[in-house]
């Protein structure tokens, strides 16, 4: 199945000499070209022309670093969203960065272009940056106090140097089906949170 999806993707290929090859048009492009294909929903993959790894990741991170250093006033990433973001590295938490992140902005994108005309039709255009910034608010709190459920009250890292963290409660006794079905149904809780996040 997922070989099936790369199937239909766009192969790019990256030489030693940074150089970014075209598979399907057989030119040479540049990262900006490749920015303007994302924008235009064109899917690719991008290979090292020499080991043959996938760097997909690496060059559309590079891709957005691009934009953040020309975009100036026009930036999408917040400092505070940063130094959060490289908290998280190394944190135990960090698996759960990926799918909170990736829900948050699979729902944005879903519902962007109906938020954008209701606000600009009720508002104005300020509008919808501002309730951009109300949504994502609630979104991070959220994350911070599902965080928080999981590593007794403090941020990611653990408590703050020179403090002593409370005492863990004691484990629950293992009884089988019952603790994982329990499990099961936080778990859902917390999506039907997120979701009713997302819709407000």
């Amino acid at each position: 199945m997922a070989e099936n999806g790369r199937a239909h993707q766009t192969v790019i290929k990256k030489y030693a000499n940074r150089r970014l090859y075209h598979t399907g048009t057989s030119t040479y492009v540049t990262l900006e070209d490749l920015a303007t294909m994302v924008q235009n929903g064109e899917d690719f993959i991008v290979y090292d022309a020499r080991s043959g790894d996938d760097i997909t990741r690496s060059v559309l991170t590079q891709i957005i670093f691009e934009q953040e250093n020309k975009a100036g006033d026009d930036n999408l990433l917040p400092v505070a969203f940063l130094r959060q973001l490289i908290r998280f590295y190394g944190d135990s938490m960090r698996t759960m960065v990926p799918s909170f992140l990736e829900f948050s902005m699979a729902n944005f994108a879903k519902d962007q272009d109906g938020l954008r005309e209701k606000m600009a039709q009720s508002f104005g255009p300020s509008a919808f940056q501002q309730a951009l910034q109300e949504q994502v608010r609630a979104n991070m709190t959220f994350f911070g106090d599902a965080m928080k459920m999981f590593t007794g009250g403090f941020g990611p890292g653990g408590p703050p140097p020179g403090t002593i963290p409370p005492a863990p409660a004691p484990a629950p006794a293992v009884s089988g089906p019952a603790d994982l079905d329990e499990l099961k149904k936080q778990m859902a809780e917390m999506q039907a949170r997120l979701e009713s996040l997302a819709r407000k």
